[in-house]
C-alpha cells in the first residue's frame, strides 16, 4: 500500500502507455502521438464540474488498484490519469467524464475484473492525438484555456481534428510541487474511406 501510495503521490517510475511520435515542425507548439492499442480501467461520471469528476473518478480507480477487484490483486499506479470529456449539448447540459488509468504491462493481457459495478475495463484501439503539454497545478479553467490554444494552433496549421470528445491527462500527484506535467489531447480526424 505505501509503495503504491508513494508512487501515486510522487509519480516516479510509473508505467505509461506506449506511443509513436509524429514529425514535428520547428515552431509547432503541440505533439502528434499515435498510441498503441491498450487496456485501461475506467469509470464514467455525469455532471458539469470537470475537477469534481476527476477527483471522484480517481478515488474509484485507486480503490480498484488497491485490490477492489475480483482477483483481490494490487495493481501498480500508472500515468497519465486521463479524463475523456463528452460535452453536453448546451451550456447547462451535463457533460460525461470518463476517468481512466492505464493498465500496467504485467496485467495488459488479463486485467483483473473490477468489483465496483461503476468501474469497467476499456480496450482502446490505436488512436492518434494532438497533444499540448503545460505545467503547474491544473484546474478546469486552465484545461479549457490550453484546449482552446491547442485548437487554435491546429486551425492555424490547417489540421483536421475531432472537436469532441477531448481529453485531459495528468501525470503528477497533488503533492508534487515542481516540474508538473499536464496535457490536453484532441483526436486526429480520420480520413473518410472512399
Amino acid at each position: 500500500m505505501m509503495k503504491t501510495l508513494g508512487r501515486a503521490l510522487f509519480s516516479s517510475g510509473l508505467q505509461s502507455p506506449k506511443y509513436t511520435e509524429g514529425d514535428k515542425k520547428q515552431d509547432q507548439d503541440y505533439e502528434i502521438r499515435t498510441y498503441h492499442a491498450t487496456n485501461w480501467v475506467s469509470t464514467t461520471l455525469s455532471g458539469m464540474q470537470w475537477d469534481e469528476a476527476m477527483n471522484t473518478g480517481f478515488r474509484k480507480l485507486f480503490s480498484y488498484i488497491q485490490g477492489n477487484n475480483h482477483n483481490k490483486v494490487k495493481v501498480e499506479m500508472t500515468a497519465p490519469v486521463t479524463c475523456r470529456v463528452d460535452p453536453g449539448a448546451g451550456p447547462a447540459c451535463e457533460s460525461q467524464f470518463t476517468v481512466s488509468f492505464y493498465v500496467p504491462e504485467e496485467h495488459q493481457d488479463n486485467p483483473p475484473e473490477p468489483s465496483d459495478p461503476e468501474v469497467f475495463l476499456e480496450n482502446r484501439k490505436e488512436f492518434t492525438a494532438y497533444v499540448r503539454t503545460f505545467g503547474g497545478f491544473s484546474n478546469e479553467n486552465l484545461k479549457r484555456e490550453e484546449l482552446l490554444k491547442l485548437m487554435e494552433s491546429l486551425q492555424r496549421d490547417g489540421v483536421q481534428y475531432v472537436d469532441k470528445p477531448f481529453y485531459a491527462a495528468g501525470y503528477d500527484s497533488p503533492f508534487k510541487l515542481m516540474n508538473r506535467r499536464n496535457e490536453v489531447w484532441v483526436l486526429k480526424k480520420e480520413q473518410e474511406q472512399e
